[in-house]
Protein backbone atom coordinates (compact mmCIF):
# COMPACT_ATOMS: atom_id res chain seq x y z
CA UNK A 1 0.00 0.00 0.00
CA UNK A 2 1.34 3.42 -1.00
CA UNK A 3 1.51 6.26 1.51
CA UNK A 4 -1.21 8.80 0.76
CA UNK A 5 0.02 12.35 0.13
CA UNK A 6 -1.10 15.31 2.21
CA UNK A 7 -4.16 16.75 0.39
CA UNK A 8 -5.84 19.53 2.43
CA UNK A 9 -7.65 21.00 -0.59
CA UNK A 10 -8.99 17.67 -1.80
CA UNK A 11 -10.01 16.77 1.75
CA UNK A 12 -12.55 19.59 1.63
CA UNK A 13 -14.36 17.71 -1.14
CA UNK A 14 -14.99 14.79 1.20
CA UNK A 15 -17.15 16.93 3.46
CA UNK A 16 -20.93 17.04 3.12
CA UNK A 17 -23.61 14.40 2.54
CA UNK A 18 -22.93 13.85 -1.16
CA UNK A 19 -20.70 11.16 -2.69
CA UNK A 20 -17.06 12.19 -3.05
CA UNK A 21 -14.70 11.17 -5.84
CA UNK A 22 -11.81 11.99 -3.51
CA UNK A 23 -13.00 9.35 -1.05
CA UNK A 24 -13.18 6.80 -3.87
CA UNK A 25 -9.68 7.61 -5.14
CA UNK A 26 -8.31 7.22 -1.60
CA UNK A 27 -9.98 3.81 -1.33
CA UNK A 28 -8.43 2.76 -4.67
CA UNK A 29 -5.04 4.10 -3.56
CA UNK A 30 -4.97 1.57 -0.73
CA UNK A 31 -4.69 -1.18 -3.36
CA UNK A 32 -2.96 0.59 -6.25
CA UNK A 33 -0.11 3.16 -6.23
CA UNK A 34 -1.63 4.93 -9.24
CA UNK A 35 -4.30 6.31 -6.90
CA UNK A 36 -1.74 7.87 -4.56
CA UNK A 37 0.07 9.65 -7.38
CA UNK A 38 -3.25 10.77 -8.82
CA UNK A 39 -4.17 12.40 -5.51
CA UNK A 40 -0.78 14.11 -5.35
CA UNK A 41 -0.97 15.55 -8.84
CA UNK A 42 -4.59 16.63 -8.42
CA UNK A 43 -3.77 18.42 -5.14
CA UNK A 44 -0.89 20.18 -6.89
CA UNK A 45 -3.21 21.23 -9.73
CA UNK A 46 -5.71 22.66 -7.23
CA UNK A 47 -2.94 24.50 -5.41
CA UNK A 48 -1.30 25.93 -8.54
CA UNK A 49 -4.55 26.30 -10.55
CA UNK A 50 -2.79 24.57 -13.45
CA UNK A 51 -3.77 21.29 -15.07
CA UNK A 52 -0.91 18.83 -15.34
CA UNK A 53 -2.31 16.47 -17.99
CA UNK A 54 -0.99 16.67 -21.51
CA UNK A 55 -1.98 15.01 -24.79
CA UNK A 56 0.87 12.88 -26.00
CA UNK A 57 -0.47 11.87 -29.41
CA UNK A 58 -2.70 9.10 -30.68
CA UNK A 59 -2.78 5.93 -28.60
CA UNK A 60 -5.07 2.93 -28.93
CA UNK A 61 -5.40 -0.76 -29.68
CA UNK A 62 -4.47 -2.50 -32.91
CA UNK A 63 -7.08 -2.10 -35.65
CA UNK A 64 -9.12 0.54 -33.81
CA UNK A 65 -8.80 4.30 -34.10
CA UNK A 66 -11.13 5.14 -31.24
CA UNK A 67 -12.08 4.04 -27.76
CA UNK A 68 -8.90 5.10 -25.95
CA UNK A 69 -8.24 8.66 -24.77
CA UNK A 70 -4.53 9.25 -24.35
CA UNK A 71 -3.55 10.93 -21.10
CA UNK A 72 -0.01 11.70 -19.90
CA UNK A 73 1.28 13.58 -16.87
CA UNK A 74 3.64 16.49 -17.48
CA UNK A 75 5.25 15.67 -14.12
CA UNK A 76 6.33 12.05 -14.80
CA UNK A 77 9.39 12.19 -12.54
CA UNK A 78 7.36 13.38 -9.57
CA UNK A 79 4.37 11.10 -10.23
CA UNK A 80 5.81 8.08 -12.09
CA UNK A 81 2.81 5.81 -11.50
CA UNK A 82 0.58 8.08 -13.59
CA UNK A 83 3.11 9.08 -16.24
CA UNK A 84 0.65 7.26 -18.50
CA UNK A 85 -2.98 7.44 -17.39
CA UNK A 86 -5.07 6.49 -20.42
CA UNK A 87 -8.86 6.28 -20.32
CA UNK A 88 -10.69 3.43 -22.07
CA UNK A 89 -14.33 3.65 -23.15
CA UNK A 90 -16.16 0.33 -23.14
CA UNK A 91 -19.38 -0.26 -25.06
CA UNK A 92 -22.13 -0.56 -22.44
CA UNK A 93 -25.06 -2.97 -22.82
CA UNK A 94 -28.25 -1.38 -24.15
CA UNK A 95 -30.28 0.11 -21.32
CA UNK A 96 -27.31 -0.33 -18.92
CA UNK A 97 -28.44 -3.77 -17.82
CA UNK A 98 -25.69 -5.82 -16.16
CA UNK A 99 -25.35 -8.97 -14.19
CA UNK A 100 -23.26 -8.70 -11.02
CA UNK A 101 -20.98 -11.35 -12.53
CA UNK A 102 -20.27 -9.17 -15.59
CA UNK A 103 -19.48 -6.14 -13.42
CA UNK A 104 -17.11 -8.17 -11.24
CA UNK A 105 -15.26 -9.44 -14.31
CA UNK A 106 -14.80 -5.90 -15.64
CA UNK A 107 -13.56 -4.67 -12.27
CA UNK A 108 -11.19 -7.64 -11.92
CA UNK A 109 -9.62 -6.81 -15.30
CA UNK A 110 -9.24 -3.15 -14.40
CA UNK A 111 -7.75 -3.78 -10.97
CA UNK A 112 -5.21 -6.08 -12.61
CA UNK A 113 -4.42 -3.91 -15.65
CA UNK A 114 -5.26 -0.35 -14.59
CA UNK A 115 -5.92 1.98 -11.68
CA UNK A 116 -9.12 0.28 -10.52
CA UNK A 117 -11.00 3.58 -10.95
CA UNK A 118 -14.16 3.57 -13.08
CA UNK A 119 -16.92 5.98 -14.06
CA UNK A 120 -20.30 4.22 -14.33
CA UNK A 121 -21.47 6.01 -16.48
CA UNK A 122 -20.10 9.20 -18.01
CA UNK A 123 -22.06 11.58 -20.22
CA UNK A 124 -20.97 9.46 -23.18
CA UNK A 125 -22.93 6.49 -21.85
CA UNK A 126 -19.92 4.18 -21.94
CA UNK A 127 -18.28 2.26 -19.13
CA UNK A 128 -15.33 4.53 -18.39
CA UNK A 129 -12.11 2.86 -17.19
CA UNK A 130 -9.83 5.58 -15.82
CA UNK A 131 -6.08 5.21 -15.97
CA UNK A 132 -3.74 2.61 -17.40
CA UNK A 133 -0.34 2.49 -19.07
CA UNK A 134 0.26 2.17 -22.80
CA UNK A 135 1.64 -1.37 -22.61
CA UNK A 136 -1.53 -2.53 -20.81
CA UNK A 137 -3.99 -1.38 -23.50
CA UNK A 138 -3.76 -4.49 -25.67
CA UNK A 139 -3.97 -6.90 -22.71
CA UNK A 140 -7.06 -5.07 -21.41
CA UNK A 141 -8.66 -5.26 -24.85
CA UNK A 142 -7.89 -8.97 -25.07
CA UNK A 143 -9.28 -9.65 -21.59
CA UNK A 144 -12.46 -7.70 -22.35
CA UNK A 145 -13.06 -9.66 -25.54
CA UNK A 146 -12.94 -12.89 -23.55
CA UNK A 147 -15.93 -11.70 -21.47
CA UNK A 148 -17.81 -10.38 -24.55
CA UNK A 149 -17.19 -6.65 -24.09
CA UNK A 150 -15.91 -4.32 -26.81
CA UNK A 151 -14.37 -0.86 -26.85
CA UNK A 152 -16.71 2.07 -27.54
CA UNK A 153 -16.26 5.21 -29.61
CA UNK A 154 -14.06 8.28 -29.16
CA UNK A 155 -12.69 10.96 -31.42
CA UNK A 156 -14.28 11.87 -34.75
CA UNK A 157 -16.36 8.74 -35.10
CA UNK A 158 -19.75 7.34 -34.20
CA UNK A 159 -19.89 7.43 -30.42
CA UNK A 160 -21.33 4.46 -28.57
CA UNK A 161 -25.12 4.46 -29.12
CA UNK A 162 -27.12 4.60 -25.89
CA UNK A 163 -30.74 4.41 -24.84
CA UNK A 164 -33.19 4.36 -21.96
CA UNK A 165 -34.41 1.02 -20.62
CA UNK A 166 -37.40 1.20 -23.00
CA UNK A 167 -39.86 -1.64 -23.04
CA UNK A 168 -37.74 -3.62 -20.58
CA UNK A 169 -39.02 -1.58 -17.64
CA UNK A 170 -41.04 1.43 -18.84
CA UNK A 171 -44.75 1.23 -19.59
CA UNK A 172 -44.64 4.42 -21.67
CA UNK A 173 -42.06 3.20 -24.22
CA UNK A 174 -43.45 3.63 -27.73
CA UNK A 175 -40.79 1.47 -29.39
CA UNK A 176 -38.08 -1.01 -28.43
CA UNK A 177 -35.15 1.30 -27.70
CA UNK A 178 -32.83 -1.54 -26.74
CA UNK A 179 -33.42 -3.46 -29.99
CA UNK A 180 -32.72 -0.35 -32.10
CA UNK A 181 -29.61 0.51 -30.09
CA UNK A 182 -28.21 -3.00 -30.50
CA UNK A 183 -29.00 -3.04 -34.23
CA UNK A 184 -27.34 0.34 -34.91
CA UNK A 185 -24.32 -0.65 -32.80
CA UNK A 186 -23.82 -3.84 -34.80
CA UNK A 187 -24.58 -2.25 -38.18
CA UNK A 188 -22.14 0.65 -37.76
CA UNK A 189 -19.14 -1.19 -36.27
CA UNK A 190 -16.70 0.35 -38.74
CA UNK A 191 -17.92 3.90 -38.11
CA UNK A 192 -17.81 3.23 -34.36
CA UNK A 193 -14.21 2.05 -34.23
CA UNK A 194 -12.46 3.91 -37.06
CA UNK A 195 -12.78 7.72 -37.01
CA UNK A 196 -13.58 9.13 -40.46
CA UNK A 197 -16.00 12.01 -39.74
CA UNK A 198 -15.38 15.76 -39.40
CA UNK A 199 -16.24 15.34 -35.72
CA UNK A 200 -18.21 13.06 -33.40
CA UNK A 201 -21.72 11.78 -34.06
CA UNK A 202 -24.08 10.50 -31.37
CA UNK A 203 -27.27 8.42 -31.45
CA UNK A 204 -29.44 8.45 -28.34
CA UNK A 205 -32.75 6.62 -28.12
CA UNK A 206 -35.60 7.52 -25.76
CA UNK A 207 -38.73 5.42 -25.62
CA UNK A 208 -41.20 8.24 -24.98
CA UNK A 209 -41.38 12.07 -24.94
CA UNK A 210 -40.15 12.13 -21.32
CA UNK A 211 -36.75 11.65 -23.02
CA UNK A 212 -35.04 10.20 -19.95
CA UNK A 213 -31.62 10.12 -21.68
CA UNK A 214 -31.93 13.83 -22.66
CA UNK A 215 -31.36 12.94 -26.29
CA UNK A 216 -32.87 16.20 -27.57
CA UNK A 217 -30.09 18.17 -25.88
CA UNK A 218 -26.99 16.00 -26.35
CA UNK A 219 -27.15 13.81 -29.44
CA UNK A 220 -26.69 14.47 -33.13
CA UNK A 221 -29.63 12.18 -33.88
CA UNK A 222 -32.37 11.91 -31.27
CA UNK A 223 -34.90 9.09 -31.72
CA UNK A 224 -37.74 9.80 -29.29
CA UNK A 225 -40.74 7.51 -28.94
CA UNK A 226 -44.08 9.08 -29.85
CA UNK A 227 -47.64 8.32 -30.93
CA UNK A 228 -49.89 9.88 -33.58
CA UNK A 229 -53.41 8.90 -32.53
CA UNK A 230 -55.44 9.85 -29.47
CA UNK A 231 -54.30 9.54 -25.86
CA UNK A 232 -56.04 6.58 -24.24
CA UNK A 233 -58.36 7.65 -21.39
CA UNK A 234 -59.84 5.57 -18.59
CA UNK A 235 -62.60 7.88 -17.35
CA UNK A 236 -63.28 5.76 -14.27
CA UNK A 237 -59.64 6.08 -13.23
CA UNK A 238 -59.79 9.86 -13.82
CA UNK A 239 -62.76 9.94 -11.45
CA UNK A 240 -60.79 7.99 -8.85
CA UNK A 241 -58.01 10.59 -8.95
CA UNK A 242 -60.58 13.34 -8.41
CA UNK A 243 -62.29 11.40 -5.58
CA UNK A 244 -58.96 10.90 -3.81
CA UNK A 245 -58.26 14.63 -3.74
CA UNK A 246 -56.39 15.49 -6.94
CA UNK A 247 -57.27 18.97 -8.23
CA UNK A 248 -57.44 17.99 -11.89
CA UNK A 249 -58.07 21.56 -13.04
CA UNK A 250 -55.05 22.93 -11.20
CA UNK A 251 -52.65 19.98 -11.36
CA UNK A 252 -53.38 18.81 -14.91
CA UNK A 253 -55.46 21.18 -17.04
CA UNK A 254 -53.70 24.41 -16.06
CA UNK A 255 -50.29 22.86 -16.68
CA UNK A 256 -51.07 21.68 -20.21
CA UNK A 257 -48.91 23.70 -22.64
CA UNK A 258 -51.21 22.84 -25.55
CA UNK A 259 -54.35 23.98 -23.67
CA UNK A 260 -56.05 20.95 -25.18
CA UNK A 261 -57.85 19.55 -22.12
CA UNK A 262 -61.15 20.21 -20.35
CA UNK A 263 -62.60 18.77 -17.13
CA UNK A 264 -66.31 19.12 -16.45
CA UNK A 265 -66.17 17.42 -13.09
CA UNK A 266 -67.20 14.06 -14.51
CA UNK A 267 -65.18 13.43 -17.68
CA UNK A 268 -61.84 14.52 -19.07
CA UNK A 269 -61.93 15.72 -22.68
CA UNK A 270 -58.79 16.03 -24.84
CA UNK A 271 -58.58 17.77 -28.22
CA UNK A 272 -55.66 15.70 -29.53
CA UNK A 273 -55.12 18.01 -32.51
CA UNK A 274 -53.66 20.54 -30.06
CA UNK A 275 -51.72 18.02 -27.93
CA UNK A 276 -47.95 18.60 -27.98
CA UNK A 277 -47.18 15.20 -26.38
CA UNK A 278 -45.42 16.74 -23.38
CA UNK A 279 -46.39 13.71 -21.21
CA UNK A 280 -47.36 15.87 -18.23
CA UNK A 281 -50.93 14.61 -17.94
CA UNK A 282 -49.84 11.00 -18.44
CA UNK A 283 -47.12 11.33 -15.80
CA UNK A 284 -49.51 12.89 -13.27
CA UNK A 285 -52.41 10.49 -13.91
CA UNK A 286 -50.51 7.38 -14.92
CA UNK A 287 -53.40 5.03 -14.07
CA UNK A 288 -55.90 7.00 -16.15
CA UNK A 289 -54.00 8.07 -19.27
CA UNK A 290 -51.72 6.23 -21.69
CA UNK A 291 -50.00 7.07 -24.98
CA UNK A 292 -51.99 6.26 -28.09
CA UNK A 293 -51.89 2.87 -29.76
CA UNK A 294 -50.32 3.99 -33.07
CA UNK A 295 -46.76 4.25 -31.83
CA UNK A 296 -43.40 5.02 -33.40
CA UNK A 297 -40.86 7.82 -32.95
CA UNK A 298 -39.99 11.39 -33.77
CA UNK A 299 -36.47 11.72 -35.20
CA UNK A 300 -34.55 14.92 -34.60
CA UNK A 301 -31.14 16.12 -35.76
CA UNK A 302 -28.37 18.40 -34.61
CA UNK A 303 -28.13 18.94 -30.85
CA UNK A 304 -24.80 19.50 -29.12
CA UNK A 305 -23.14 21.09 -26.11
CA UNK A 306 -21.37 24.44 -26.58
CA UNK A 307 -18.11 24.16 -28.51
CA UNK A 308 -18.03 26.56 -31.46
CA UNK A 309 -21.51 27.98 -32.03
CA UNK A 310 -23.01 27.40 -28.58
CA UNK A 311 -25.53 24.83 -27.38
CA UNK A 312 -28.18 23.53 -29.81
CA UNK A 313 -31.33 21.53 -29.24
CA UNK A 314 -32.32 19.05 -31.94
CA UNK A 315 -34.50 20.11 -34.87
CA UNK A 316 -37.26 17.82 -36.14
CA UNK A 317 -36.27 15.69 -39.10
CA UNK A 318 -39.19 13.22 -39.22
CA UNK A 319 -42.26 14.14 -37.11
CA UNK A 320 -43.29 10.48 -36.96
CA UNK A 321 -42.09 7.19 -38.37
CA UNK A 322 -42.72 3.59 -37.41
CA UNK A 323 -39.71 1.94 -35.75
CA UNK A 324 -39.58 -1.56 -37.17
CA UNK A 325 -36.69 -3.89 -37.94
CA UNK A 326 -34.58 -3.72 -40.14
CA UNK A 327 -34.87 0.07 -39.68
CA UNK A 328 -34.08 0.77 -43.35
CA UNK A 329 -35.44 4.34 -43.43
CA UNK A 330 -33.30 5.36 -40.47
CA UNK A 331 -30.17 3.78 -41.90
CA UNK A 332 -30.73 5.20 -45.40
CA UNK A 333 -31.17 8.69 -43.95
CA UNK A 334 -28.12 8.35 -41.69
CA UNK A 335 -25.97 7.23 -44.64
CA UNK A 336 -27.04 10.29 -46.67
CA UNK A 337 -26.37 12.61 -43.73
CA UNK A 338 -22.91 11.16 -43.21
CA UNK A 339 -22.11 11.40 -46.93
CA UNK A 340 -22.87 15.12 -47.24
CA UNK A 341 -21.44 16.01 -43.81
CA UNK A 342 -18.20 14.07 -44.42
CA UNK A 343 -17.84 15.67 -47.85
CA UNK A 344 -18.68 19.28 -46.96
CA UNK A 345 -18.24 19.56 -43.18
CA UNK A 346 -15.37 21.46 -41.62
CA UNK A 347 -12.95 19.96 -39.12
CA UNK A 348 -14.57 19.67 -35.65
CA UNK A 349 -17.93 20.82 -37.03
CA UNK A 350 -20.88 18.90 -35.60
CA UNK A 351 -23.87 18.10 -37.78
CA UNK A 352 -25.95 20.80 -36.06
CA UNK A 353 -23.32 23.43 -36.80
CA UNK A 354 -23.05 22.19 -40.38
CA UNK A 355 -26.83 22.55 -40.82
CA UNK A 356 -26.71 26.05 -39.34
CA UNK A 357 -23.95 27.02 -41.75
CA UNK A 358 -25.44 25.65 -44.96
CA UNK A 359 -29.10 26.15 -44.04
CA UNK A 360 -31.64 23.46 -43.27
CA UNK A 361 -33.27 23.89 -46.67
CA UNK A 362 -30.06 23.04 -48.51
CA UNK A 363 -29.33 20.23 -46.07
CA UNK A 364 -32.76 18.67 -46.65
CA UNK A 365 -32.25 18.86 -50.43
CA UNK A 366 -28.94 17.04 -50.07
CA UNK A 367 -30.39 14.19 -48.01
CA UNK A 368 -33.60 14.06 -50.11
CA UNK A 369 -36.05 14.82 -47.28
CA UNK A 370 -39.09 17.03 -47.84
CA UNK A 371 -39.51 19.98 -45.44
CA UNK A 372 -42.49 19.90 -43.07
CA UNK A 373 -43.98 22.48 -40.73
CA UNK A 374 -42.69 20.71 -37.62
CA UNK A 375 -39.13 21.63 -38.58
CA UNK A 376 -39.77 25.28 -37.67
CA UNK A 377 -39.52 25.89 -33.94
CA UNK A 378 -41.09 29.37 -33.95
CA UNK A 379 -43.12 30.63 -36.95
CA UNK A 380 -41.64 33.80 -38.48
CA UNK A 381 -38.82 33.76 -35.92
CA UNK A 382 -35.45 32.74 -37.37
CA UNK A 383 -36.86 29.77 -39.34
CA UNK A 384 -34.44 27.27 -40.84
CA UNK A 385 -36.60 26.63 -43.90
CA UNK A 386 -36.75 29.44 -46.44
CA UNK A 387 -39.41 29.29 -49.12
CA UNK A 388 -38.47 30.96 -52.39
CA UNK A 389 -40.94 33.49 -53.72
CA UNK A 390 -41.76 33.57 -57.41
CA UNK A 391 -43.24 36.62 -59.12
CA UNK A 392 -44.95 36.60 -62.50
CA UNK A 393 -43.90 39.46 -64.70
CA UNK A 394 -46.68 41.60 -66.15
CA UNK A 395 -46.74 40.94 -69.88
CA UNK A 396 -48.85 44.01 -70.68
CA UNK A 397 -47.94 47.64 -70.36
CA UNK A 398 -49.16 49.50 -67.33
CA UNK A 399 -52.12 51.79 -68.09
CA UNK A 400 -51.49 55.48 -67.71
CA UNK A 401 -53.53 57.22 -65.09
CA UNK A 402 -56.07 59.60 -66.63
Amino acid sequence: MADLPNTPLLDELEKGPWPSFVKEIKMAAKRNPMGADLLGQLEQSYREKIGHWKHGGIVGVFGYGGGVIGRYSDLPEKYPNISHFHTMRINQPAGWFYTSEALRKICDIWEKRGSGLTNMHGSTGDIILLGTKTDELEPVFSDLQKIDFDIGGSGSDLRTPSCCCGMARCEWACYDTMALTYDLTMHYQDELHRPAFPYKFKFKMSGCPNDCVASIARSDMSIIGNWRDEIQIDQDAVGEYADKGMDIQSDVISNCPGKCMEWDGKELHIDNSYCVHCMHCINVMSKALRPGKDRGATILIGSKAPIIEGAFLSSVLFPFIKIESPYDKIKDTVDKIWDIWSEEGKNRERVGEFIQRVGLGNFLDAIEVEPVAEMVAHPRENPYVFYEEFYEEDDGEEEEEG
